[in-house]
């Protein structure tokens, strides 16, 4: 018999999300992330805004030092080029022997054969946190599977993003709607929720607790920033700006 997941209260999840940003801002952990070029502008400055620290290098005879100096990696396949397919070959190994959580984020696995593979393969090396949309984890689990049985099968936390976000380990699950439409109008929104995550991730003993954390973070400073938006461009700053504010 499948498992029913627990819910977790909002409350609840609020006071992880606050203890945790609490901590990412008073220790300030670096956190290596291998994205896109679209997407590394956004990203590091979601981390800086929360209290991170980014680097964004894909070279991939410096990214094994990158990530031992690191807190946590943050893995993203959009635009993938020959280069960072190979940091990230040098990456996961690297932190994966030193102790520190990654968070895979599968971009456009569902449009693309060969990125599909290489994302399976990454699954098998044990993200803490996978982040994507629903479907990605469509085209990862299989049509009709609900994120939990893709976390149960890989003992990794999903992260699925839609109309209702939702985080689960197989066995406790959240949700929340909060947000704004203007973060579907903001290129790379998406990849900036996934350096976030890795963010909350360096500083927290569960990683199901840091998707929560960075979620609700995400989204509240997303609800936020929309009451005082005229448009995506005037969204983004005042994105930034909200969650620096938090």
């Amino acid at each position: 018999m499948a498992t029913v997941p627990e819910d977790l209260p909002l409350g609840q999840a609020t006071a992880i999300a606050g203890t945790l940003l609490e901590r990412l801002r008073r220790e300030r952990p670096a956190v290596h992330v291998l994205t896109s070029p679209v997407a590394m502008p956004l990203s590091a400055n979601v981390l800086l805004a929360a209290g991170a620290e980014p680097s964004m290098t894909s070279r991939p005879e410096v990214v094994e030092e990158f990530v031992t100096a690191s807190r946590a990696l943050v893995v993203n396949l959009g635009m993938l080029d020959a280069d960072r397919e190979t940091a990230i070959e040098r990456a996961v190994p690297t932190a994966l022997a030193s102790g520190r959580p990654w968070v895979l984020d599968p971009v456009k696995v569902d449009q693309a054969g060969r990125r599909r593979r290489f994302a399976l393969d990454l699954l098998h090396r044990r993200p803490a946190v996978l982040r994507a949309n629903h479907a990605e984890i469509a085209c990862l689990a299989g049509a009709g599977q609900e994120p939990g049985a893709l976390a149960r099968a890989f003992d990794t936390v999903v992260l699925a993003t839609g109309t209702v976000d939702q985080v689960t380990d197989g066995s406790r699950t959240f949700r929340v709607g909060l947000g704004s439409p203007f973060m579907q109008r903001v290129t790379a929104m998406g990849c900036a929720l996934s350096a976030l995550t890795g963010g909350f991730l360096a500083v927290a003993g569960d990683a199901f607790e840091a998707a929560v954390g960075a979620i609700l973070t995400f989204d509240v400073a997303g609800e936020i920033a929309a009451a005082e938006a005229r448009g995506p461009g005037s969204f983004k700053i005042a994105f930034l700006d909200a969650l620096y504010g938090l």
